[in-house]
């Protein structure tokens, strides 16, 4: 489960984060708001391709960070294993950063 996202100098959004609860969440907003960055941020710190071009204008990097909660999520804990990816109090932190220059 997402339990949070941090962006920082993607497209239009400067800095901000969202904490997420167990329940379901719904993004609401009118056109242009900044909906499908989220979405988008989320790909990217999930290994989506990354262009230059999504960080904000003036800005030399991006950066985004999820928060997961894999709980007790048999089979995510062993690929983790597998991969020598440890966590700490069922918590899985994910970081991209995408710089202008590559």
């Amino acid at each position: 489960m997402l339990k949070h996202l941090h962006i920082n100098n993607l497209a239009v959004i400067d800095n901000v984060e969202l904490s997420f609860r167990e329940g379901m969440t719904v993004l609401t907003g009118e056109t242009g708001a900044g909906k499908s960055i989220l979405i988008d941020a989320l790909g990217l710190v999930l290994g989506d391709r990354a262009d230059t071009t999504v960080i904000r204008t003036g800005c030399a990097r991006a950066g985004i960070s999820a928060m997961f909660d894999v709980g007790t999520n048999e089979q995510l804990l062993q690929l983790l294993d597998e991969q020598s990816i440890s966590i700490a109090d069922n918590e899985l932190l994910l970081r991209r950063t995408v710089n202008r220059d590559g």
